[in-house]
């Protein structure tokens, strides 16, 4: 069966850009066409079927930043990618904020755009709804989403910004998977987690020897998510010289391992999130401020659970299903409690909650008095310490009697579950959150 070949609409005014552009589509299988002209270009995209576009920023008659922003308006459903002077970053960035899937610098690195070309065609699956995953009706639900579906077709720097516990790691999540990188890896990073003298190596690798104790090759954070996403939580705490390294990795795709003579290169998306105010950072001098504009190229707002009106009673009926406690239901005055709590410390405080409630609850009924809301956290300062006293009494209680019970059964988890009154999907989850070994 003949597949139709996909078509590209190249627009460059210099022949040898057009021949160059033109013969490396040709390689991957791809026809092109050429126009010289931000008209012609539009004429050509309104008498034929395109898959991608690849426009020079400066042409004869206007420029590409034109061009892009036209085709949000005409030609919406195809993703052009904009061809730049070397090093002019704010260009590239304003292109990418009017809806440019990518760029590529000159002079032109073959590999860099067989790599945006290949993530442009994938754009065409589209089967992919990954935010139909994010619960919720609310208006500011519809609005992530609607963002999210957005977003996810470009490979712009997206930094998602929301309170603590609000699920911006979801929401990288999801962009990743609703776009063209789908089938490659998603490295979530926790920037806040690894020691400052690791930080290089376990960002960028290392070569044997580089150091005292580097006693093999190792391949670092960026180069596994190679073709995927980079996701780089709290980026807030990542230190001043590792914030230069990364801008590097951003604007050259290029890394070097720790004790590597050569730079690699990697073809990453990155994502960042952060509780903290970048832009006050930014100010004080704790954030470089060359970064904050390249990952922030788009900004993406997580709602706090406060903001989302009835939404907290369908993502509490959806946590309880998940615990394996669907025979437990909130009774009315728990559902009030709910609705008028404010949780400063948003959905994983409601699971953690809620989880607290399945083992306080007598009954199938999870009542208002099983929350244990008290009046002092509703007035809802800081976050409460959900693994104060009585949570931590009630973990360790649960986790001595399912390593007893698992003891009994000799590790036999469906035995276990059955001895202790429990689903196995409720057994597992609670080996899991306990992290019982």
């Amino acid at each position: 069966m003949n597949m139709q070949k996909p078509t590209a609409l190249v627009v460059d005014d210099e022949a040898d850009i057009r021949e160059l552009l033109s013969l490396t589509l040709d390689r991957m299988g791809i026809d092109a066409v050429a126009a010289e002209y931000v008209e012609s270009a539009r004429r050509k995209l309104g008498e034929q079927k395109f898959d991608l576009c690849l426009t020079d920023m400066r042409l004869p008659d206007g420029d590409g930043l034109e061009l892009v922003d036209w085709m949000q308006r005409n030609a919406a459903g195809i993703p052009v990618a904009v061809i730049t002077a070397h090093g002019n970053v704010e260009t590239a960035v304003q292109a990418l904020k009017l809806g440019a899937f990518d760029f590529i610098s000159k002079p032109l690195d073959l590999q860099n755009l067989r790599n945006i070309i290949e993530n442009a065609l994938k754009l065409g699956d589209k089967n992919t709804d990954g935010a139909a995953r994010l619960l919720g009706e609310s208006p500011a639900m519809h609005t992530l989403r609607n963002m999210i579906d957005r977003v996810a077709r470009s490979q712009a720097p997206i930094h998602i910004s929301g309170e603590s516990g609000t699920g911006k790691e979801l929401v990288a999540r999801l962009i990743h998977d609703s776009g063209p990188r789908k089938d490659g890896p998603f490295v979530p990073v926790n920037c806040g987690a690894i020691p400052a003298e690791l930080m290089e190596s376990e960002f960028f690798g290392h070569r044997k020897g580089a150091y005292t104790g580097a006693i093999h090759d190792k391949v670092g954070l960026s180069q596994s998510a190679h073709t995927g996403t980079l996701f780089l939580d709290e980026i807030g705490d990542l230190p001043f010289a590792m914030q230069v390294k990364l801008l590097r990795v951003i604007q050259e795709q290029t890394v070097r391992p720790v004790g590597a003579a050569k730079e690699e290169s990697v073809d990453v998306r990155i994502l960042s999130a952060t509780h903290k105010d970048l832009a006050s950072m930014v100010k004080s001098g704790e954030f470089r401020e060359d970064l904050y504009y390249r990952i922030n190229v788009i900004e993406l707002r997580v709602p706090a659970l406060r903001e989302r009106g009835n939404d907290v009673l369908k993502l509490a009926d959806h946590i309880l299903a998940r615990l394996g406690s669907s025979a437990q239901i909130l009774d009315e005055s728990a559902r009030k409690e709910l609705k008028n709590y404010r949780f400063p410390g948003n959905v994983r405080e409601l699971e953690n909650m809620l989880e607290r409630a399945i083992t306080l609850s007598a009954g199938n009924m999870i009542g208002a008095g099983d929350l244990a809301i008290s009046p002092a956290s509703e007035e809802s300062a800081p976050a409460p310490n959900t693994s104060g006293n009585l949570g931590s009494q009630i973990d360790d209680v649960q986790r001595q009697a399912i390593v007893n019970a698992l003891k009994q059964t000799r590790y036999n988890k469906t035995a276990a579950a059955r001895l202790l009154g429990l689903t196995f999907r409720q057994l597992r989850y609670r080996i899991k959150k306990l992290d019982i070994e």
